[in-house]
């Protein structure tokens, strides 16, 4: 018997109240059948309430049952209208736990929503702010498969990162760019790492128009703790645009900039393009490709060959490739041939410029 229970409905099918009448006749479905002249299966139907019970059907349960036809009628009309108000609470349900999955208050605070502590009112801003008509939606690759680097793969960080790439979606909207030049865009990759020398926030809008040029609209993402998010990279199907969605302050330079790079990596290798996102094997691809242009490797096995990382040593070689001496730091780091807090006390950290 289909039922359908929520908080406030219980749908039952006229089905039930067929079942009740047989029971108390001592009459088999089978019987029945044959005195409606239907089929078992149809039969079977109409009593687990998957067709309706129509006012045909209502004409001959009256003569079979002894029950008007405007009972049968009205039956099945109740179970409709149960069946609807029950399944709209449900979905209200669900998508009320949906909805608070997600940052409503960084969104509000971003502006993109109007602030609301009701969970009805917070899913409609919330559908709105990502344009679909049901939260079960935002999760669906096919709206905007995205590649981006972070830290961690937990349930928080997922929908930090569909919010951020939504606020990034929003934002390019505003930003003019020319056509995407593949070309000029590893044209420009040494005038862009030029930047990294740079020791305070000067170099937003320059580092803005350059991309512009090359046809990418760059986005830099507020702060959401818990995203564990570093850069976003995707192609917006609907304004024809190519995203980079990328986290500034309150990080270490040498981390904005490979994340940048980062990013750029996945647009140049056309990862961007991909239906359902990027791999782990397209992530190390992409990986691999920033740490070359910041700083090649062969560079790299020169300098560490030699196991001096004085400071001194450092800033020598960094001034020699033409990147912030940060950017040594973090790479050396990384590769183990420093500690983790090792030299920090040299590293630009864009929070304090």
């Amino acid at each position: 018997m289909v039922m359908l229970e929520s908080k406030s409905y219980i749908a039952i099918p006229p089905g039930a109240t067929i079942k009740e009448q047989l029971d108390d006749r001592g009459m088999t479905q089978k019987e029945f059948s044959s005195r409606m002249g239907l089929s078992e299966k149809h039969v079977s139907k109409l009593m687990n309430g998957d067709v309706h019970l129509t006012p045909e059907m209502a004409e001959r349960l009256e003569l079979v049952l002894g029950l008007p036809a405007r009972f049968w009628n009205n039956l099945e009309a109740i179970y409709q209208e149960k069946l609807v108000k029950a399944k709209k609470e449900l979905d209200t349900d669900e998508e009320g736990q949906l909805a608070s999955k997600y940052p409503y208050n960084k969104i509000a605070k971003w502006g993109m929503v109007p602030p609301t502590r009701k969970s009805s009112e917070r899913v409609t801003n919330l559908c709105k702010f990502f344009e679909v008509s049901s939260l079960r939606f935002v999760q669906n690759k096919d709206l905007m498969p995205v590649a981006c680097r972070r830290l961690s793969n937990t349930e928080k960080s997922t929908y930090s990162m569909l919010t951020l790439a939504q606020y990034a979606k929003i934002k390019s909207r505003e930003i003019e760019v020319a056509p995407f030049q593949a070309e000029r865009l590893k044209h420009k990759l040494k005038e862009i790492r030029s930047l990294t020398t740079h020791r305070v926030l000067d170099f937003e809008t320059n580092l803005s128009e350059i991309l512009r040029s090359c046809g990418i609209a760059l986005v830099f993402l507020p702060k959401l703790e818990g995203s564990f998010l570093h850069g976003i990279s995707f192609y917006d199907n609907n304004t024809k645009k190519i995203v980079i969605g990328i986290s500034l302050r309150g990080k270490y330079a040498d981390r904005f900039w490979f994340s940048l790079f980062h990013e750029l990596a996945h647009v140049i290798l056309g990862h961007i393009y991909l239906p359902k996102g990027t791999s782990c094997e397209d992530e190390h691809a992409a990986d691999s490709m920033a740490a070359e242009i910041l700083i090649p490797h062969k560079e790299l096995v020169n300098f560490t060959q030699k196991r001096n990382f004085s400071i001194f040593s450092i800033n020598e070689f960094a001034k020699n490739i033409g990147v912030n001496a940060g950017i040594v730091i973090g790479r050396l780091q990384n590769d183990k041939y420093l500690s983790p807090s090792q030299l920090n006390q040299y590293k630009v950290k864009f929070e304090e410029c």
